[in-house]
C-alpha cells in the first residue's frame, strides 16, 4: 500500500542514485539492486532479475526503467512517477547548466580546444559500448546476418526506425519458429507505428516538431541509449539539419560527462534548438513513453514467459541497433578523424587522443567521465603546444 513515507523513502533513495549514478546503466542497475534488494529489502533478487529481464522488452532507457518499476512496485502510481523523475532530473538539471554554458561561451577560443579533445574521447567510448553490445547480441550466424543486413538498408538510406523495426519482424518470423525454448514475449507496441511519419520540417523546428521526434524515438529506442545517436544523427543533423555535426558531437561529450540516463542529452539538444522551452520538450518526450510502457507492463511480467515469439523479436531488434551503431560510428570516426590538418589527409593528434582513450578504457576501464576530461585537458594542452583547436 503506498504511504507517504513510502513515497519519501523513494524520493531519497532515487534522487541519489540519479546525483552519483555514474558509469551508465550497467552500474546504475547494480546500485538499484544494492539498495533496493540488499539494503531495504523492498524487492527479492528473483524479482529484481524479472524486472531487468522486462525492461529488455519494452523501448527506452533500462535503468531509468527499472526506477520506475521498482517505484511502482513499492509505491503504485505515485510511486511510479516520483522513482523515476527523482533519478531522471539531476542530470536533466546538469545537461540543461551545459547546454546554457555550451550556448554562451562554446564558440570562444577558450572552450574550443577542450571540445575539440573531447570528441576523439567520445569516440573511443561509443566504439566500445558497440563492441561490448556488439558480443552481447550477435548469438547466432542467423542474428549476425540480420544486423549485417539492417546496416546495408542505412547505407541506402533507410530511416533509422523503419530499419530497427524490419530487423525485429524479420527475427521474429526467421528465428520465432526454429526456437523451441520457452522465451520472453516482446510487446509490439501500436505507437512505433510514429516512425514512419514523414516531415519537412524547416531547420529550425517547431516545439510540435521537436516534440514529435524525440517522442517517436523514446517510443522504438532498443538497446543502450547509445543507440540514441543513430536516430540523432540520421534525422536531425542529416535529414533535418536541425543540429551541426559539431553540436552533436559535443552532446554526446556532455552526454557522457553527467550522471544518471544517457537519453539526457536531450535536454541538452532541446536547449540548443529552441531554448528553455525546448529542454522541456524534448526531455518530456524522450522520457513519458517509458512511464507508460512500465505502468502497462508491471502487472503483466508474471504472464510474460508463457508467450511464444519475444525471444526471437528482440534478439533481433538487438542485433539491429548493433547495425545502427555500426554505421552510426564510422560517421562519426569520419566527421572527427579523417579532417585535412598540416597537409596531412588525417587528424593527427584527434587520432592520438583516440588511441590513448581506448587503451584507457580497455586496459584499466577508466569510466567515461574521466576519459571526457582527459580528452579534453590533451586537447586543451595541444592548443598550447600544437595550436590545434
Amino acid at each position: 500500500m503506498m504511504t507517504p513515507t513510502r513515497i519519501s523513502e523513494l524520493a531519497k533513495v532515487f534522487l541519489k542514485l540519479g546525483i552519483i549514478g555514474f558509469g551508465g546503466p550497467a552500474a546504475h542497475i547494480a546500485m538499484m539492486e544494492n539498495e533496493v534488494v540488499n539494503r531495504r529489502n523492498w524487492l527479492t533478487r528473483s524479482h529484481f532479475l524479472d524486472l531487468m529481464g522486462a525492461t529488455n522488452l519494452i523501448p527506452g532507457p533500462n535503468s531509468t526503467e527499472m526506477a520506475i518499476h521498482v517505484g511502482y512496485i513499492y509505491g503504485g502510481l505515485p510511486g511510479l512517477v516520483v522513482a523515476g523523475v527523482c533519478f531522471i532530473l539531476p542530470a536533466v538539471l546538469i545537461s540543461a547548466i551545459f547546454a546554457w554554458i555550451y550556448v554562451q561561451f562554446g564558440t570562444l577560443p577558450q572552450i574550443s580546444p577542450l571540445l575539440y579533445g573531447i570528441q576523439p574521447a567520445v569516440l573511443a567510448i561509443i566504439s566500445d559500448a558497440l563492441w561490448r553490445l556488439g558480443k552481447k547480441a550477435v548469438k547466432t550466424s542467423q542474428l549476425l546476418l540480420i544486423g549485417l543486413g539492417v546496416a546495408l538498408l542505412l547505407l541506402f538510406g533507410v530511416n533509422e526506425v523503419v530499419a530497427l523495426l524490419l530487423g525485429g519482424v524479420m527475427g521474429m518470423i526467421w528465428l520465432g519458429y526454429k526456437s523451441n525454448n520457452q522465451t520472453t514475449s516482446m510487446i509490439v507496441l501500436g505507437t512505433a507505428q510514429a516512425a514512419i511519419a514523414a516531415s519537412t520540417s524547416p531547420v529550425t523546428p517547431t516545439f510540435w516538431q521537436l516534440g514529435w521526434f524525440f517522442l517517436k524515438v523514446g517510443s522504438v529506442l532498443y538497446g543502450s541509449g547509445y543507440v540514441l545517436v543513430a536516430f540523432l544523427q540520421g534525422e536531425m543533423v542529416e535529414k533535418y539539419h536541425w543540429l551541426t555535426q559539431q553540436q552533436l558531437l559535443d552532446a554526446i561529450a556532455i552526454g557522457q560527462f553527467t550522471p544518471g540516463p544517457v537519453l539526457s542529452t536531450a535536454t541538452f539538444i532541446g536547449y540548443l534548438i529552441l531554448g528553455v522551452p525546448g529542454a522541456l520538450v524534448a526531455t518530456l518526450a524522450i522520457f513519458l513513453p517509458s512511464f507508460f510502457f512500465v505502468a502497462a507492463l508491471n502487472p503483466i511480467i508474471p504472464k510474460l514467459r508463457q508467450w511464444k515469439f519475444a525471444g526471437a523479436f528482440l534478439d533481433a531488434v538487438n542485433v539491429s541497433s548493433v547495425g545502427l551503431m555500426i554505421v552510426v560510428t564510422c560517421k562519426l570516426a569520419l566527421a572527427i578523424l579523417i579532417q585535412p590538418v598540416a597537409g596531412l589527409p588525417f587528424d593527427l593528434v584527434a587520432i592520438f587522443i583516440a588511441v590513448v582513450a581506448t587503451f584507457f578504457l580497455l586496459r584499466f576501464r577508466v569510466n567515461a567521465p574521466w576519459l571526457v576530461l582527459g580528452g579534453g585537458t590533451m586537447g586543451w594542452l595541444s592548443s598550447l603546444f600544437l595550436g590545434n583547436s
